[in-house]
């Protein structure tokens, strides 16, 4: 199992209609995300800021974010969302939410 977490904005005039969606995440959305082995996902909100923690327990990660990457209900989903969101500034080249290395972790 590999831990993930990423950020994104959000401007503070989307938190509603954003957090209404997410009360409420689409079934296909959610079996397309226990398909390609993510488990334990969470989004909290800080301020104007998203967090988000994911656990991964595949074995070809990249294979499993193309197949959800590919799905038309998530993409359809990701059309919703998305441009409620605001990504960071210094995210890397290609990346919509600007991942975060872990710096410690204890069971």
């Amino acid at each position: 199992m590999k831990r993930y977490a990423a950020v994104i904005g959000m401007p503070y005039e989307n938190r509603e209609e954003y957090e209404r969606l997410h009360a409420a995440v689409w079934p296909d959305v959610l079996a397309k995300i226990a398909e390609v082995n993510i488990r334990n996902y969470s989004i909290y909100r800080y301020g104007e800021l998203l967090f988000s923690y994911f656990e991964y327990v595949g074995d070809d990660y990249e294979s499993d974010m193309a197949k959800m990457a590919a799905d038309p209900k998530t993409q359809e989903w990701w059309d919703v969302c998305g441009p409620l969101q605001r990504p960071v500034n210094d995210r890397a080249d290609g990346e919509w939410w600007a991942s975060i290395p872990e710096v410690f972790h204890v069971d």
